[in-house]
């Protein structure tokens, strides 16, 4: 097999692997992954406007809200006005949102960076550098902060 076919083999992997935690996640707390990278983004965060929330998750502000419309919708998330400024609305867990996520597993971005952060500090940047390239060869904005919501498949 050529280093290239090697390359698109991997990344497939990659995707697979993200693709069935995904759907893990779905089918046994009926959550998305980026649902649940939100609800632990709130958790974290009291008192997190959507901008901040959007900010921190690296997600434009049209997907964390269209996110945030669905847990509201389920009643896991509830948004609030600020009692000092009225514009800013903050995002709320309620308790049957704690308790969902209480009960979830970690997000696989957790697993990723507990590995990752025990390689040596070269071979973190290879792979960033590396990772950097690959997506510019791809034609994907290094910066593009959908990338993450559409390479988890946020679809329901």
């Amino acid at each position: 097999m050529e280093t290239h076919e090697e390359v698109l083999v991997s990344l497939r992997q990659i995707i697979r692997a993200i693709d069935l935690y995904s759907k893990k996640i779905k089918r046994e707390y009926g959550l998305t992954s980026p649902q649940l990278l939100l609800m632990k983004a709130i958790h974290h965060s009291s008192n997190i406007t959507i901008r901040q929330l959007s900010s921190n998750t690296n997600m434009s502000q049209a997907t964390a809200t269209s996110i945030l419309d669905r847990l509201e919708a389920r009643g896991f998330v509830v948004r609030e006005r600020d009692t000092k400024d009225k514009r800013k609305v903050h995002a709320v867990l309620t308790e049957q949102g704690l308790a969902i996520l209480n009960d979830a597993p970690q997000i696989m971005e957790q697993d990723f960076i507990d590995q990752f952060q025990n390689l040596e500090s070269w071979e973190q940047n290879l792979i960033l550098s590396s990772l950097q390239r690959l997506a510019s060869m791809m034609n994907a904005p290094i910066d593009d902060k959908e990338s993450l919501v559409l390479l988890l498949n946020e679809t329901e």
